[in-house]
């Protein structure tokens, strides 16, 4: 009876089975590797927002504070500055770097709200 009932569920997955057989703690199984759609809906909102900030960004600063955003926070891949950085790269004081970033992160709030 075991072999018969075991013959019907051949080639049934297990959730919590593992893929490979190693005998190990630290196996791998399906579960382990599905993609979570809970997950995946928030890494999908995450991207929307941040592609919607980029458009901010681009669109609803000056100049001067579009490079200070960009600057600061690393957009294109590069290493977020500090505030000095910019200051010295721009050949502007510190104080205001940090006023114009300020004004601009509000401003960029109050735009993601919309």
């Amino acid at each position: 009876m075991f072999f018969r009932a075991d013959k019907k569920n051949k080639g049934t997955l297990y959730i919590n089975e593992p893929i490979e057989a190693g005998g190990g703690d630290g196996e791998l199984t399906l579960n382990d590797v599905l993609a979570d759609p809970l997950f995946v809906d928030e890494e999908y909102e995450h991207k929307a927002e941040s592609e919607r900030l980029r458009q901010l960004v681009n669109t609803r600063l000056d100049g001067r504070e579009r490079q200070i955003i960009r600057l600061r926070y690393g957009f294109d891949g590069n290493e977020p500055l500090s505030q000095q950085q910019v200051a010295d790269l721009l050949h502007i004081s510190r104080s205001y770097v940090s006023r114009l970033e300020k004004k601009a992160v509000e401003r960029l709030r109050e735009q993601m709200k919309e």
